[in-house]
């Protein structure tokens, strides 16, 4: 019987040479579950998604899933980051599965997604960084993820993993360019422009991004690009308060 890394690795082979690798793999994932998901494929280099991709979103509700987290800057994607562990929320109305994100469950019921599932890859070397690379399901009922959905998860975002090992360096070829940096890239080039302007740290730019994109009721992505390539300035942010501590 193969072991789960081998199937990783002959997955991967299947799709490294695809226009899209990451949308490939991501519908054959989909296409293998035994209980109909969409599903989103997110690239972070830190927990909390301030520096984060993602890579494909498949299937109804996963663009909208992958959208919220990255607004909110929350959900079961940033805490499984966080944890280096999955995050199973069969019900987003089990309180007690969704109190570290209450504000991603709430949006995620209102636009019809009932249950996630955060499958991170973990790497336990020590001297290896964390990819953060996170493979998220999306249901539209409640219920348990099957095990062997689970299983099909994993080896699909450790396949994903090896993927992205193997694409040629951004700058060198503009495959890579592709692979790495789809459309919501826009939102590190806004961060990027609000903390020159602003004289912030990217977590405080970011963090401003998100708090005029909430003001507003308008997506980041379209706040971000509205700031790249419209010329959108945010007002200054308040100073701080001498009283406060």
């Amino acid at each position: 019987m193969k072991g789960a890394r081998a199937t990783a690795v002959e997955l991967a082979a299947l799709h490294v040479d695809r226009p899209d690798p990451a949308s490939s793999l991501v519908r054959a994932c989909r296409a293998a579950l035994s209980r109909r998901c969409s599903v989103g494929l997110t690239l972070a280099a830190d927990a909390a998604l301030a520096q984060r991709v993602s890579l494909a979103a498949v299937g109804p509700l996963a663009g909208r899933g992958e959208t919220l987290q990255i607004n909110l800057g929350e959900g079961p994607c940033v805490q499984s980051l966080s944890r280096l562990a999955p995050v199973l929320a069969p019900d987003l109305d089990d309180t007690d599965v969704t109190g570290a994100w209450p504000v991603f469950a709430a949006q995620a019921r209102a636009d019809g997604i009932r249950a996630v599932f955060a499958i991170p890859v973990v790497d336990t070397r020590p001297t290896v960084p964390q990819p953060g690379l996170v493979l998220s399901l999306y249901r539209d009922r409640p219920g348990d993820l099957p095990a062997a959905d689970l299983r099909t998860a994993r080896t699909h975002v450790q396949a994903a993993e090896l993927l992205l090992l193997a694409a040629p360096v951004p700058g060198e070829d503009s495959a890579a360019d592709s692979w790495l940096l789809p459309t919501d890239a826009v939102v590190h080039q806004a961060t990027g422009m609000i903390s020159y302007r602003h004289a912030l740290t990217t977590g405080q730019a970011l963090a401003l991004l998100r708090s005029h994109a909430h003001i507003r009721g308008t997506d980041l992505t379209d706040l971000a690009h509205a700031i790249v390539h419209r010329g959108l300035r945010l007002p200054d942010p308040p100073p701080p308060d001498p009283a406060g501590p």
